[in-house]
């Protein structure tokens, strides 16, 4: 199962790790892992490549994550910019694991 956990500070979401393999299908062949994969990579290249605010990212290929933290301190445009981004990262992953039963959990702590 993937396991996708939110970070948040209050209201803020500070950022998120994605965890594991959801078991779907073989590796290199799992359209649910392919999903998560481009959905996050898709928020992390907008986040550092496209607004240039340097996320830390970690990418550990021994238990198949990726960790993303926002910086602390965004101007108001740059942090409602990323505030639409990981709520919608978090509401298309819930809708992938409604339509995968038992293969993606989200969490928000």
């Amino acid at each position: 199962m993937t396991t996708v956990t939110f970070f948040s500070e209050g209201s803020r979401i500070t950022g998120f790790e994605a965890k594991g393999h959801s078991g779907y299908a073989q590796e290199g062949e799992d359209i649910v892992c392919a999903a998560v994969t481009s959905a996050v990579r898709l928020v992390e290249c907008t986040v550092n490549d496209v607004l240039g605010l340097e996320a830390s990212v970690k990418v550990r290929e021994k238990d198949a994550s990726i960790t993303l933290k926002l910086p602390a301190r965004l101007g108001q445009t740059n942090e409602s910019t990323c505030q639409a981004l990981l709520t919608g990262l978090m509401v298309h992953l819930v809708q992938l694991a409604e339509e995968y039963p038992n293969t993606i959990s989200v969490m928000e702590v």
